[in-house]
């Protein structure tokens, strides 16, 4: 009786279609889901570009900045994230002058949750006008898919924006 019923079943149209679509749809979902995992990521990575010129326009808006105020650009660069989870995010906001021979030095330095970039300096070489200087923010998050962890391992990211002060060369830290 059984034999009878799966040989009627595997010649009836329905059943190939029941087979067909057996077979196709898992692939169909792991496209669905890597297409999602990967609109994150783009999101995500959006996100940190955002992320670091929040932070670069806040700190070059004043001649000088405390503590405080690169406090407050640092949680706005990391409110940038929301609704994604942040315990991952890092920043590294370096200001840097260029002497009068153009060579660049480091006024002052904040690293939060990241180690700092030992290369900041050659970075801002093409950069360079004596008597000028420029504030680098870097930051790094490390996007975690949803589906495709599985597939594929944690995406690291990490953005950098260049900003010269407004109202003034270089940019200070007060205390």
């Amino acid at each position: 009786m059984l034999m009878k019923f799966l040989r009627s079943w595997k010649n009836d149209k329905e059943g190939v279609a029941t087979i067909e679509a057996t077979l196709v749809f898992p692939i169909l979902l792991v496209l669905l889901l890597g297409t999602f995992d990967m609109g994150n990521g783009i999101v995500a990575n959006q996100k940190a570009i955002r992320a670091s010129q929040i932070a670069a326009d806040l700190i070059t808006r004043k001649r000088s900045i405390d503590e405080t105020g690169i406090d407050e650009a640092i949680e706005a660069s990391r409110l940038a994230f929301a609704p994604y989870e942040t315990s991952s995010y890092g920043i590294d906001i370096v200001s840097i002058r260029f002497d009068e021979d153009a060579e660049p030095e480091i006024v002052w330095r904040e690293t939060r949750n990241m180690t700092p970039n030992p290369n900041v300096l050659a970075d801002v070489e093409s950069l360079a006008q004596a008597g000028n200087g420029v504030v680098v923010v870097r930051v790094k998050y490390l996007f975690e898919p949803v589906f495709a962890g599985f597939v594929v391992d944690n995406i690291p990211m990490e953005e950098v924006a260049f900003s010269r002060g407004r109202k003034s060369p270089v940019v200070n830290k007060s205390t």
